[in-house]
């Protein structure tokens, strides 16, 4: 699904990653562990196409993502839900939601939604508020939301449980165990596995760029 050798990427003139190599099975959901500063970030937004490699590769399901603009990443059926939410504030709930949908013509967009709200009816609840009317833990809920509608093959998911209260996390951990058997793949990035240990079945450990054997 996902293989990523030898990842160097920098910010400026700061190396965040220093061949950082990662496989993903299909269908199997993995842990990137480090703490604070380690690049887990920098990782996740390199997939995205947010951050250019200086050298390595990214092939998911045989493409190189490397040689793709950002915005390729939804049609490919990739699904990103980053540490700090990333919502537009004055767009409601499932404007938001809708984002990637927009451009990705293949999926059927009521279809998608319709899942979302299946699999987070709280999301729907709230579905024509605003996203800056949001508590943090709500919009939480609504970037997952975002990912999943979006990532039909691959989640990627960014510290989902920083910061948000121990009820939220527990709810967070259900839905995510939810996906097991849905052909998804998915990618956890957090400080330590407190939350999720029983959710993966590889753990990926970095540091200063690196992965740590």
């Amino acid at each position: 699904m996902l293989e990523v050798k030898d990842l160097h990427v920098s910010i400026e003139s700061v190396q965040v990653l220093r061949g950082l190599s990662l496989t993903l099975e299909n269908g199997a959901m993995s842990g990137l562990v480090g703490r604070n500063g380690a690049g887990k970030t920098s990782f996740m937004r390199s997939l995205m196409g947010h951050l250019h490699p200086s050298s390595g590769s990214i092939v998911f399901n045989g493409e190189d993502l490397t040689k793709l603009p950002p915005e390729a990443r939804a049609t490919l059926g990739i699904g990103y839900m980053p540490e700090d939410r990333g919502l537009v504030p004055e767009l409601t709930v499932e404007e938001n939601i809708l984002i990637p949908l927009w451009v990705s013509p293949h999926l059927k967009v009521q279809e998608r939604i319709r899942f979302v709200y299946g699999v987070l009816p709280e999301v729907e609840a709230m579905s024509t508020r605003k996203a800056l009317l949001l508590s943090g833990g709500q919009q939480k809920l609504v970037a997952l939301a975002r990912a999943l509608a979006i990532g039909t093959k691959l989640l990627l998911l960014d510290e989902p449980f920083e910061g948000v209260a121990p009820a939220l996390s527990i709810r967070l951990s259900d839905v995510i165990s939810g996906l097991r058997g849905m052909d998804l793949s998915v990618l956890i990035a957090q400080s330590d596995l407190n939350h999720s240990s029983s959710l993966v079945s590889q753990e990926v450990v970095i540091e200063r760029g690196a992965n740590v054997l």
